[in-house]
Parts: structure tokens; sequence; C-alpha cells
């Protein structure tokens, strides 16, 4: 896929200013149910991004297939452009995120910056102003990075890195389906338990001040001392959560 292809955007979500999480989930779902192929769910998680994350204004997908970094997709140009600058340049927390273990975060372009040169080109020829890069893994290998940009200075806040921790969690729930030649469709009876998963995840990261990797493997270390599912250990912290701030 080419960087203007991967510019189209995914008609099967509604674009709220700031949508409802378990909304946008639910249409995640149904676009896996239907039996989509890979590129309109990733497209369909790069929509989901900017109505998810506080100040995401544009966001992609990038891979690292056959020895290349390929944005597999984005919801416009700006965020592809942005993706092939990183890509030109070898720097950037896009292509950083794929190799690290921690999410790659820069609130603020116009200051200083881990990656000076790409972050000159961004600002004299794009509206982007903070970055951040989030890893995708399938089975503890880097395979790829969800990628967020906003236009707003300062946007990125703890709370926006958590939402997104969420669904970088989620994507590479997917990522690790199309690895396997998995049928899409056939990830319909384990996806309400994947979402749990992904929130359980974001939930440990926002309350441990873990890594996405470091809240999974917490969750799979004691899922296995306890011997529970995983998605069962999800579940029952999401439940556990909720009584505690809901009595």
């Amino acid at each position: 896929m080419t960087d203007k292809d991967a510019g189209a955007e995914s008609p099967l979500i509604p674009e709220p200013t700031r949508a409802d999480p378990a909304t946008v989930f639910s249409a995640l779902a149904e676009i896996l149910y239907s039996g989509s192929d890979a590129s309109e769910v990733y497209a369909a998680i790069c929509v989901a991004a900017t109505l998810l994350v506080p100040g995401c204004d544009h966001a992609s997908v990038m891979l690292h297939q056959r020895g290349q970094h390929v944005t597999v997709a984005a919801t416009d140009d700006i965020a592809a452009r942005i993706d092939a600058l990183e890509r030109r340049l070898g720097q950037g927390p896009c292509v950083d995120a794929i190799t690290e273990n921690i999410p790659q975060i820069d609130p603020d372009l116009r200051t200083a910056s881990h990656w000076p040169e790409l972050a000159r080109a961004v600002v004299e020829t794009t509206p982007v102003r903070a970055v951040m890069g989030f890893r995708l893994a399938i089975d503890q290998h880097k395979v790829g990075a969800l990628n967020l940009f906003s236009t707003t200075p300062g946007a990125f806040t703890t709370e926006a890195a958590a939402q997104a921790g969420v669904l970088a969690a989620f994507a590479s729930v997917t990522a690790t389906a199309v690895s396997r030649d998995q049928d899409i469709a056939s990830l319909r009876a384990g996806l309400l338990s994947n979402r749990e998963i992904g929130t359980a995840v974001g939930l440990l990261m926002g309350l441990e001040k873990m890594t996405a990797d470091e809240a999974f493997d917490a969750l799979r270390r004691t899922s296995q001392q306890m011997n529970l599912k995983v998605a069962d250990l999800a579940r029952t912290l999401l439940e556990w959560h909720g009584r505690a701030h809901n009595p």
C-alpha cells in the first residue's frame, strides 16, 4: 500500500467530536464481525484513535514487513506524510516505537526534540505539533506501531497516553490474528474478552505506571499463578475496579 492509498478514511465508524469508548469499541467489533480484511480493520483503528484519544487529530498504523516500515493505514494524507518523513529521515517516535518497549511521545515539536530533523520538517510542512507512537507486538515480537498526531501543542497528556495504550493493545490483538492468517471474523467469539484484556492493560498502565508490555506481562504472569485464563483475570480486574469506584 502506498502512502497515498493509506490516506483513505474508513467509512464504517461515525465521527463525533469525542465518542464514548464503549460505542467506538462496539463499532470496531462490528467491523471485525463482518469479516473485513486487514486493511479495513487497521483503517478503522486509525479513525478510532481520533475518537478515543484526547487531542488526536490524525493517526496511522505502520508495520515492519519484509525488512521495511510500511504504512498500512492512515486517517489522511497528513498522517501518511509524517510516516514517510520518518522513513526517509530514519528517525521519529513512530519508527522508534517499533523497536522500543515504551511509548514514544513528543508533546511539543517546536521545543527541543529527541528527533530534531523530523520535528523541523513536520512543523514546516504540516499543522502537526505533537506526536505519540505505541508499539504493536505479536508474541512479544516487534511488528509495528500505532502513531498519533495532534495539531495542538501539549494536547498529549497522561490521560491521552493511557487511552492510546488501550487502543494499541486492541490493535496488537488484531495484528496477531492477521499474522497467523486467521479469518478476522473468527475473532467474534473471543472479541469481548480481547477488549477486556485491552481495557485491563490500560487500567494497569494508569494505576501502576506501567508500560503496555509490562502491564500485559503482569496480567499473564498473574493468570498463570492463579490458573486463570488471561481474559477471565482481565474481566475480574475490571469488575473489581468498577465496584471499588462505584460502591
